[in-house]
């Protein structure tokens, strides 16, 4: 797989297909190959006629790992995006993002909305307006001897999440503690591009996308039924309301 350096780091990235470019950004204790290579949605979009761009997260999948929280923050992950961007020769792109990458994209389309063209909000609804939910309790558990001495039930989830997909637990704590960047409607309300905002039926994790859509000027919302957020992302629905969404987007 072919790397870039972003701040000193290497990350590694694939890119397939022709076409309009779409960046995808995974989420929290995934990765390229679990988030879109294994879901279908490279070859979805590239078989779609679209210039298809993912990476891993630094700390995550194949991307080098490292241990301070400082150094996780959305920000750094967004110039990571942005770096991978620039290695491509990339200059206005559309952006797929699910969960902890859905708070890069919308960093990104606020910061620098000139290389924005569309943004796709996946499993992320009004918790965008804050932090990170119990990421101390999240965190422990990633550090936990084992995932059974983990008492606290919601971040056993993650641990199991982050154990199945192989992850770097250690890493993945550092990231939970970074500083989590909230985007408040002020800020939200900078992003001048086309959005839809899509998440599961069943997500207790992301939020309302209705509470969310009316802080960002012509958000569309697209609700996957019987999807929680775990299961939304391989799900037909959310892939053809992503197509759809990509072909009007002006």
């Amino acid at each position: 797989m072919p790397t870039f350096s972003s701040q000193g780091l290497t990350l590694n990235y694939v890119v397939e297909g022709r076409g309009d470019p779409v960046l995808l950004i995974h989420g929290f204790a995934s990765s390229l190959q679990m988030n879109w290579t294994g879901t279908g949605w490279i070859s979805g979009l590239a078989e779609a006629g679209y210039q298809v761009i993912a990476f891993d997260h630094r700390g995550h999948g194949a991307s080098e790992k490292i241990y301070d929280a400082t150094a996780y923050t959305i920000g750094d992950m967004a110039e990571d995006a942005f770096a991978l961007l620039d290695h491509l020769g990339i200059s206005r792109t559309d952006i797929v993002g699910y969960s902890m990458g859905a708070r890069v994209g919308a960093l990104m389309a606020i910061e620098r909305p000139e290389r924005v063209r569309s943004l796709v909000i996946g499993g992320m609804g009004s918790r965008l307006f804050e932090g990170a939910g119990k990421a101390e309790e999240i965190a422990a558990a990633l550090e936990a001897p084992h995932r059974d001495d983990v008492t606290d039930a919601y971040a056993r989830t993650f641990r199991v999440f982050a154990e199945a997909t192989k992850s770097d637990l250690r890493a993945l704590a550092a990231v939970m503690r970074s500083p989590r960047l909230p985007l408040g409607p002020d800020r939200l309300a900078l992003i001048q591009c086309p959005v839809l905002i899509a998440v599961g039926s069943e997500d207790d994790v992301a939020g309302s996308p209705h509470e969310l859509a009316p802080h960002i000027a012509g958000a569309q919302v697209l609700e996957i039924p019987r999807r929680d957020h775990n299961r939304v992302v391989g799900d037909k629905v959310f892939k053809e309301g992503v197509l759809d969404f990509l072909r009007h987007r002006g």
